[in-house]
């Protein structure tokens, strides 16, 4: 079967999409705790979330009503590469210590500009492909996964090149690598087909324009149900972004660890959960045929709690590295069995005039305010526990948030109803 040009090019866009994020996400926690801001970790990963709940509406609005989608995406990368290779420049330049309000700065405008990149790559690309008559709906997902493969690439080449924090020596430069690569997506962006610019938007209400609508659906019982579980486990998101790598690498102070493959190619064991990822996104068709929503998203509940648990039983020498291992093979399902079946559960039940916008409340759920709650709740966990005290509190702080996404699972198995089965009662 003859790959048509376009989608070629599609796949490079996403795999440079996500290898911007992979070049930092998973290291920079360990990076962090290296030069003395392990406590401000949750700051660097709430304010992902914090944007999140803004920042793609905003840039959305501006490529549906003044500028070309495509041209939007440049604008953004252009602004976020910039300010992270600042970021990461400011770190090198800094031989007197990295202090947080510079570096955090930088970062914030950064991360502010790329995470509305991930919605309009997927506009870009839906575009991209109805021009070429093509069927996003079957054609995307397979151009999707090398966005994760991209992730992946670029996770394992901070891990090999030594800059994810496993030394102190010039780890800043996983900043530079993301800022470099958001560069070139910005050039490249531009070689995107056109998009549509829809002047008409602006006759609509605000309600509409900003997606307020589809609150509506919070009148609906077990769609009030729905987003508030779905902000409950959205808080589980980002907590081993932060903190997995930055747990790793605590090992390194005990000599009889410090040198494991887990503890000095962290960045590569954490590659798993990607790895992983990509593999889940394919069972999902057969799961959902099988056992029905609520039971996948059950599965993806229970999976955070193995997550979470294994970690804190798990240790980098054998057999405990192979918790570790297990703990990131079951990522697949925590992430997508509840990100996709989610989104399936919207698509089906949201009505069909809000439904873009449902999917839109489901995001600043999870990816906004769950995350940003989650993420600043892990951190005041990590700093009860005291794990940058005492490094062996670690399995503390793991047990609790494994005991919070068991607790989550057992509510949402009691409150949330079954589609079909309500369905079958009607």
């Amino acid at each position: 079967m003859k790959i048509k040009p376009i989608t070629l090019k599609l796949i490079l866009m996403n795999f440079l999409e996500f290898a911007v994020w992979g070049a930092y996400l998973t290291s920079l926690g360990r990076y962090l705790g290296n030069i003395g801001l392990g406590s401000q970790i949750k700051w660097f990963f709430a304010m992902q979330g914090i944007v999140s709940i803004f920042m793609p509406t905003l840039m959305g609005i501006l490529a549906d009503r003044k500028i070309q989608a495509q041209k939007v995406l440049s604008l953004c990368h252009g602004v976020a590469g910039i300010a992270m290779m600042a970021a990461g420049f400011y770190c090198m330049r800094a031989t007197g210590g990295v202090e947080f309000a510079p570096l955090f700065t930088l970062y914030s405008i950064s991360v502010a500009f790329f995470m509305p990149t991930i919605a309009l790559v997927n506009s870009v690309a839906y575009n991209a492909l109805g021009k070429e008559g093509m069927d996003p709906v079957v054609a995307f997902p397979p151009i999707r996964v090398f966005g994760t493969i991209g992730f992946i690439c670029s996770m394992l080449l901070t891990n090999f090149l030594k800059i994810d924090g496993t030394a102190m020596q010039d780890s800043y430069t996983q900043l530079i690598s993301s800022g470099i690569l958001s560069i070139v997506l910005c050039a490249y962006a531009l070689t995107m087909p056109a998009c549509p610019v829809n002047k008409s938007e602006g006759k609509k209400s605000i309600a509409e324009a900003f997606g307020l609508k589809a609150f509506s659906l919070f009148k609906d019982g077990q769609f009030a149900i729905f987003f508030i579980f779905a902000m409950l486990l959205g808080a589980a998101l980002q907590i081993t972004n932060g903190y997995a790598n930055t747990f790793l690498g605590s090992f390194a102070s005990d000599p009889a660890l410090a040198n494991t493959f887990a503890v000095k190619n962290s960045n590569a064991l954490i590659a798993i959960s990607q790895a992983s990822e990509t593999l889940c996104i394919l069972l999902i068709p057969f799961f959902m045929k099988k056992f029905g929503i609520k039971k996948v998203m059950l599965i993806s509940m229970f999976a955070w709690v193995l997550r979470f648990g294994l970690f804190g039983l798990g240790n980098p020498a054998m057999p405990g590295v192979l918790l570790f291992v297990l703990s990131c093979i079951v990522y697949g399902m925590a992430f997508d069995f509840f990100n996709i079946s989610g989104s399936l559960y919207v698509d089906q039940n949201a009505p069909v005039d809000i439904r873009s916008s449902a999917q839109g409340v489901f995001m600043l759920m999870t990816n906004g305010l769950g995350a940003t709650i989650g993420t600043l709740a892990a951190g005041a966990v990590v700093d009860a526990v005291g794990v940058f005290e005492n490094p062996a509190k670690w399995p503390e702080a793991w047990y609790v948030f494994a005991g919070y996404a068991f607790v989550v699972a057992i509510l949402f198995m009691i409150l949330f109803k079954d589609p079909q089965k309500k369905a079958a009662k009607v």
